[in-house]
């Protein structure tokens, strides 16, 4: 979503706050802006772009603000078009503004009770609707933090807000409810972020706001109120992150690198969950053996890509444990009646752990009856990590490209452990637990070798420079590799992408297949080989032309209209894993080749804060 970095120094903050936002780049955004305060001079100053931020910053070197008091923004339009007029921050009457992340669901009332005491919208969003109303409890209370804390009791929906007001210059007002917001913690300054990442070149520590939290914010001090309008303490955690983790380091975008760091996030995720070669249940938390202990059937909810790595750890929970797995996309398991079966574990799966239609189903799932609930995230100080009774931390380490690489293929190393830990309460014997951990420590080589597949894979992407459609086939627990493997080709190269179980080719999908249309399948030597096989003559029967991701003991051959990519051979359980790094590698070439912006696909965000 969008991107928040607020500060109150003793110097000027301008490149601090412009620093932040390049750092938030990878969330998506369409436009860009920052307000400061000049204690000395001009008040409340404001610059905005309908842009990214390098025409922000080009902006700003010809109207130079500064300021030891500011806030700054990258937007992502949920009301009114990208412009200047709609971009952040929203200012109210020259004296309060705001930077806003989330949706006021009520704001079409407050806007007309406003518009009917007299004030004058500049933009289409539903965020001038906060400025105003602080505006308006500020000439009552001529406080800021009692303004702030009046208003927010008017806000129905979700929202992390930075306010600075040009009648108190350093002081910085932030609040959260449903949308993440952090507070760096400086000497002799304070900051504010949407993500520690904006934040990490000026300090390491940071407090993380609480759901209904407010934070009175000044150069040398915090006050943090929770919902109840009562002083808290929150604990200041140190980051382990370093300031140069947003580096390319010589890749060409964050996306490849981030294909290319899989083996070391793998070895991480598997670092400190193996003792004595076996899977150590702590890593869950330490209350997992006995919570576990009770689970007889698994519900896991996700979105996106997350959704996907939770298809195949159902395949591998009912294959491998015998215990019943649903599995669902977030959006809708919250609005719909479902029904708890006894002594079901509920997980939920998010890189960011940030992710608005999840957390909402996890408070959901915790008045439901669900036994306990278990994450699985890349983010520690997550609102997800907080909220569930069970954690596992992938250690994937900074993503930033919008589109998942290493983050899902670690959910995937999380839900494999998990799976085996349950089934040991089903009868799985310490030999086949040693196999499958054996398998998990051989993934960072076998990813590797994927990985060397880069220079063939980008010679075929080129065969798809004018492509505009493309259909991918799976079967079994490799159909939601194609599900991922479509996801990743739509998002960054905006070919539209679609994925089928190779079976149901004949009830409508081979409708489409000609010789334009491509299609990608994934095969290994399974069970199922002969029977995706038979589906794949059926494409060419028809003129279709196919690109089979496969491993070397299928049978499956070159020909005029078949191309191969052929991946080492590799065990079943793992297959779901290494079959993934080729898919990723196919679309981020193809996208390069068409031009399109591979880091931050139009319209996408990296974290997904609304609904």
């Amino acid at each position: 979503m969008c991107g928040i970095v607020g500060a109150v120094a003793e110097r000027d903050v301008s490149r601090i706050l412009m620093e932040g936002l390049r750092r938030l780049e990878y969330r998506g955004y369409d436009s860009a802006g920052l307000a400061i305060i000049n204690e000395n001079e001009k008040g409340l100053e404001r610059l905005r772009v309908a842009g990214k931020v390098n025409e922000l910053a080009d902006a700003l070197s010809k109207q130079p603000l500064h300021g030891p008091t500011g806030i700054a923004h990258t937007r992502w339009a949920t009301h009114g078009k990208p412009s200047v007029e709609n971009a952040h921050p929203h200012i109210s009457k020259d004296l309060i503004a705001v930077v806003h992340n989330g949706i006021i669901e009520n704001y079409e009332n407050l806007k007309a009770t406003q518009i009917a005491d007299g004030y004058r919208f500049q933009s289409e969003t539903d965020t001038e609707v906060i400025a105003n109303q602080i505006y308006d409890n500020y000439g009552h209370k001529k406080d800021l933090l009692e303004a702030v804390l009046d208003s927010i009791e008017m806000l129905e929906g979700a929202y992390a807000l930075g306010i600075i007001s040009a009648a108190e210059p350093g002081r910085l007002i932030a609040a959260r409810r449903g949308s993440p917001l952090v507070i760096g913690i400086g000497i002799g300054e304070n900051f504010i972020a949407s993500d520690v990442l904006a934040l990490l070149p000026v300090t390491q520590k940071f407090i993380f706001l609480a759901d209904g939290d407010v934070a009175d914010i000044s150069r040398d001090k915090v006050v943090i109120y929770n919902g109840n309008r009562e002083v808290v303490e929150r604990p200041i955690s140190v980051s382990e992150l370093s300031h140069d983790v947003a580096d390319k380091s010589g890749y060409r975008h964050y996306m490849l690198k981030e294909i290319f760091e899989q083996p070391r996030a793998i070895q991480d995720t598997l670092q400190g969950a193996l003792k004595d070669g076996r899977i150590d249940e702590t890593v869950f938390g330490q209350q997992a053996s006995k919570l576990l202990d009770q689970i007889k059937a698994v519900k896991i909810v996700a979105c996106g890509t997350s959704y996907h790595a939770g298809l195949i750890a159902r395949y591998w929970a009912e294959s491998i444990a015998n215990i019943p797995c649903d599995v669902e996309v977030a959006s809708e398991f919250r609005y719909r009646r479902s029904v708890v079966h006894p002594d079901t574990l509920f997980v939920t799966i998010s890189q960011s752990g940030e992710t608005a239609d999840t957390l909402a189903a996890l408070q959901l799932a915790k008045q439901s009856g669900y036994v306990a609930s278990l994450a699985i995230c890349n983010v520690p100080e997550s609102s997800l990590t907080r909220e569930s009774d069970l954690v596992f931390l992938t250690r994937a380490g900074a993503e930033i490209g919008v589109a998942s690489t290493k983050a899902f293929t670690t959910q995937l190393v999380a839900l494999l452990m998990l799976v085996t830990v349950l089934a040991r309460r089903r009868g799985m014997s310490v030999e086949e637990e040693i196999t499958i951990i054996s398998q998990l420590q051989q993934l960072p080589g076998r990813v590797n070798s994927a990985l060397e597949l880069n220079g063939k894979i980008n010679r075929l992407a080129e065969q798809f420079i004018h492509k505009h459609h493309a259909l991918y086939l799976g079967r079994g627990a490799l159909l939601p590799v194609a599900m991922e493997g479509a996801l990743k080709l739509k998002e960054i190269s905006y070919i539209h992408a679609e994925a089928y179980a190779a079976g149901e080719l004949k009830h409508g999908p081979l409708a489409l297949v000609d010789e334009e249309m491509p299609v990608i399948a994934v095969v290994t030597n399974n069970e199922l080989l002969e029977k995706i096989k038979s589906n794949l003559q059926e494409v060419r029967a028809r003129g279709g032309r196919l690109y089979v991701f496969t491993d070397s003991g299928t049978g499956i051959k070159k020909e005029d209209d078949v191309q191969i990519i052929k991946v080492a051979r590799v065990e079943d359980t793992i297959a779901p894993i290494i079959f993934t790094v080729p898919l990723q590698l196919f679309a981020y070439h193809i996208a390069v080749l068409k031009g399109a912006d591979v880091d931050q696909p139009r319209n996408l965000a990296k974290s997904v804060t609304v609904e």
